[in-house]
C-alpha cells in the first residue's frame, strides 16, 4: 500500500506532511507507516495499491480519470479564487518592472512542464484568450526552476501554481526579486486521488478528521483551509490547450 503527498512537499514542509499523514492513518486505522518520496509521480497515481497521492487536474483529465478515484480537493483560500479552487501568478522580475502582459508578449517564457496545469494549460489559455503571443519557451522541470530561471534572467516570464508561489515566497528569496504581473482564471484545485479498489469516501472522512486535529501551525504552514468535493465532470471540463512547440 502506498502514499504520497508530493504536490506541495518542500523540504521545510516535510514535518507538516509527515504529521498530517500520520492523523489519516490514525483516523483509518490502517496504511503504510511513512509517506512516498521517491519513484515516479505517474507510477504512485496509477498503482495498484494506492491508498491516497496528489495529482494535477491536468494529468487526471487527460489519463487517470478512468483509472483513479477522487477523494478530495484541497481548499487554500487563495484570493480571488472559489473554495476547492487555484490559480497560476505570471511572474516577472522586479528590476524589468513588467506591469502588464502585453508588455511580455512575445518574450521567452519558462514553464516546468507540458502536462502541467498551472504551469503551461492555464497560462496558455489565458494569453489565447487575450492575443498575446509567447515567444521561445524554456521547460525547466519545475514551478521553482521556473521562478529562477525568470530571476536570473534566463527567462523574462514564467507561470505557477498560486499555492506554490506563496511557499516559494515563504521559504526561499524568490519573493524579493519576483512580482506578479497577472492571475489566470482559477480551476480545480490539484485533486487527492486513491485506486479503484479504496473506500475514497472513508479516506475524505478520515483526511477531514486529521485536518482538524492537526496542530494550528502545521495547517498555517501547509497554508490547508479544508478539504471540497468537486466532481469528475468539473475537472474533465477545464480547457486544454495544444502542446508546447518546442
Amino acid at each position: 500500500m502506498l502514499a504520497s503527498l508530493p504536490m506541495y512537499d518542500l523540504p521545510a514542509l516535510h514535518g507538516a506532511h509527515d504529521r498530517f499523514w500520520q492523523g489519516i492513518r490514525n483516523a483509518l486505522g490502517y496504511g503504510p507507516e511513512t509517506l512516498t518520496r521517491t519513484g515516479n509521480l505517474w507510477d504512485h497515481w496509477q498503482a495498484p495499491d494506492l491508498l491516497l497521492s496528489q495529482t494535477c487536474g491536468f494529468p487526471y483529465r487527460a489519463h487517470l480519470h478512468d483509472k483513479v478515484q477522487l477523494v478530495a480537493s484541497p481548499d487554500f483560500g487563495l484570493d480571488g479564487c472559489p473554495e476547492g479552487y487555484y490559480n497560476s501568478v505570471f511572474l516577472t522580475r522586479r528590476a524589468d518592472g513588467f506591469i502588464t502582459l502585453e508588455e511580455v508578449a512575445g518574450k521567452r517564457f519558462a514553464f516546468n512542464e507540458a502536462m502541467s496545469q498551472s504551469g503551461w494549460a492555464a497560462p496558455k489559455v489565458h494569453l489565447d484568450s487575450l492575443d498575446i503571443p509567447l515567444g521561445s519557451l524554456l521547460q525547466t522541470g519545475a514551478h521553482a526552476l521556473s521562478a529562477a530561471a525568470v530571476a536570473e534572467g534566463r527567462a523574462d516570464f514564467a507561470s505557477l501554481d498560486a499555492q506554490t508561489w506563496r511557499l516559494l515566497e515563504a521559504h526561499t528569496p524568490l519573493g524579493e526579486q519576483l512580482a506578479i504581473t497577472a492571475h489566470t482564471v482559477p480551476t480545480p484545485a490539484l485533486p487527492y486521488i486513491t485506486a479503484l479498489g479504496q473506500n475514497a469516501e472513508e479516506i475524505r472522512t478520515a483526511m477531514e478528521r486529521a485536518l482538524v486535529h492537526l496542530d494550528a501551525s502545521d495547517r498555517a504552514a501547509l497554508g490547508l483551509k479544508g478539504l471540497v468535493t468537486i466532481s469528475s465532470e468539473t475537472y474533465l471540463a477545464v480547457s486544454t490547450p495544444e502542446p508546447p512547440q518546442i
